[in-house]
């Protein structure tokens, strides 16, 4: 598979549909420009306490709670040769920088753009693809863990030859590689790759298709002398004075797909995305859960890496219903952070596996209803899943479904 992806990633670039959010409001010059959106919910879990990718983990004895899942507020400036994009989320957490970018370029010529500064890491579709236009409450949980938060500071580069093929879209980005809240904690930089075509009018404009291919090349350096490598069902201990210091590889490659179709009974989308490769991790711990313990680092890892090879993907379906403001939604989603782990050998004497090395699925369902074109109310329901393991808290499906009632308002 993953020499498929290679391939592909050089040869059959397509592209994703959507609000990309490495861009200015439009490209028409103009003064300071403001626009955002504020997304307020109501969330109830099957149990308590629960880890969840769906807003974060809940309190250890609340079931329910209201809560701002994004308070954006984007500010963004365009004249002749470049433009910047200075944007915040404001919660009930507190208020943080999501992006902020300069971007310049010909005036003759906008085919080739330089950014520079914190912005969406370019890989795939969904990473990009802004949460104020997305159907889904919330990206599939393989990408939250891998690309937390979905920016990096770095400098990209972007082509998209408008005058000869302008369904061409690449990017080459050089990040950090720690994300959005944190500075470079090595001296090595992740390397990322997307190449994308994106046709919007084909069969009298009626179908819209895109897909593309993504690598990202990229290491975590080793804080011990100690690492975890895959063997039998489980891992390796392997400790060497070499280890201490080395950057270990996390490298992904992906695929992504998108269709578009206008129907007499109202538009029809279907979107999916794949994602396999290696990340270093650590293990669970009681002060760790198993979501984090392969979540990608912000500041360096202290305890021994865990080395695992991983995939993950998600299928979106949505059917706009009697060409009306409602729209059912259906999603299915899943994490595999060990493919090398059978998950009935998790957790045995021996094997070196924690609680990070669960797979997870997700289905979803619910409708949105357009109330008017800055108004929206999306329903959505979670059933979460996992199979069953020899660890303690783990031996049958935890109880971690989640229910979820969002207002949006965008302007």
């Amino acid at each position: 598979m993953r020499n498929y992806l290679v391939f592909l990633f050089y040869l059959l670039p397509f592209a994703a549909l959507g609000q990309n959010n490495n861009a200015p409001s439009s490209y028409d010059p103009h003064d300071i420009k403001i626009t955002g959106y504020l997304q307020t919910q109501f969330q109830v879990a099957q149990s308590p306490g629960i880890n969840s990718w769906s807003g974060g983990d809940f309190s250890e004895n609340s079931a329910s709670r209201f809560m701002l899942r994004r308070g954006r507020l984007k500010v963004d400036r365009v004249d002749k040769f470049s433009s910047i994009v200075f944007q915040l989320d404001g919660t009930q957490d507190g208020v943080r920088i999501m992006d902020a970018f300069i971007q310049f370029y010909s005036p003759e010529n906008r085919s080739l753009k330089f950014t520079a500064g914190l912005f969406n890491r370019p890989f795939g579709y969904s990473i990009a693809y802004s949460s104020g236009y997305r159907d889904f409450p919330e990206r599939a949980r393989v990408f939250q863990t891998l690309m937390p938060r979905e920016r990096d500071l770095g400098a990209m580069i972007s082509y998209k030859p408008n005058k000869i093929v302008p369904f061409i879209v690449a990017d080459l980005a050089v990040v950090n590689g720690s994300g959005l809240n944190a500075k470079d904690y090595d001296s090595n930089k992740d390397i990322i790759g997307n190449f994308n075509f994106h046709f919007d009018s084909l069969a009298n404009k009626k179908l819209q298709l895109g897909f593309g291919a993504s690598i990202y090349k990229g290491t975590v350096r080793s804080n011990t002398t100690t690492v975890f490598k895959p063997l039998n069902n489980g891992f390796s201990n392997s400790t060497d004075a070499a280890n201490e210091g080395y950057n270990f590889r996390r490298d992904y490659y992906g695929a992504n797909l998108q269709v578009g179709y206008k129907n007499t009974f109202g538009e029809t989308t279907f979107k999916t995305e794949y994602i396999e490769g290696t990340q270093p991790g650590v293990a669970a711990t009681a002060s760790l859960s198993g979501l984090a313990a392969s979540t990608s680092f912000a500041t360096q890892p202290t305890g021994n890496l865990y080395l695992r090879n991983f995939n993950g993907y998600f299928f979106w379906l949505t059917q706009q219903i009697a060409n009306s403001k409602l729209t059912a939604i259906v999603g299915y989603d899943v994490y595999d952070p060990n493919t090398d782990v059978d998950e009935a050998e998790i957790g045995k004497t021996g094997n070196n596996t924690t609680a990070g090395d669960i797979k997870f699925s997700t289905l979803g369902y619910g409708l949105t209803y357009a109330l008017n074109g800055r108004l929206k109310l999306t329903i959505y329901n979670e059933h979460v899943k996992n199979d069953g393991t020899a660890l303690p808290d783990y031996q049958n499906d935890i109880k971690d479904n989640v229910f979820t009632t969002r207002l949006q308002y965008r302007w």
